[in-house]
């Protein structure tokens, strides 16, 4: 069984900083793509970033380019998303998800991903 394990949310002032993880099991690691999407209240999932199998490709939306950074440490089935510089819009709920990378191009749709962890918060006050 696949699964997406999420963790490091949490509650941070704006302009400070968070580093999310996503743990996976159940699944070769080695040739899954991960990516990192969130939804705010009220509005649709967004991209954030994504990251190639062998993590040498990776993808930032606009809106955290700059601000974020993503890791891949295959030695540990675990993908990283470095936050830096939050902002209250920064808020939401982030989902990692996994995909097998038969292109070795980071995957931007949601569409793309079969396996979905179950979240953490975000929350970023002002």
């Amino acid at each position: 069984e696949v699964q997406l394990v999420e963790s490091g949310g949490g509650l941070v002032q704006a302009g400070g900083s968070l580093r999310l993880s996503c743990a996976a099991s159940g699944l070769s690691f080695d040739d899954y793509a991960i990516g990192w999407f969130r939804q705010a209240p009220g509005k649709e999932r967004e991209g954030v970033s994504c990251i190639s199998s062998s993590g040498g490709r990776t993808y930032f939306a606009d809106s955290v380019k700059g601000r974020f950074t993503i890791a891949k440490d295959n030695t540990k089935n675990t993908v990283y998303l470095q936050m830096n510089s939050l902002k209250p819009e920064d808020t939401a709920v982030y989902y990692c998800a996994a995909t097998w990378d038969y292109s070795g191009t980071p995957y931007k749709e949601a569409r793309s991903y079969g396996y979905w962890g179950q979240g953490t918060q975000v929350t970023v006050s002002s």
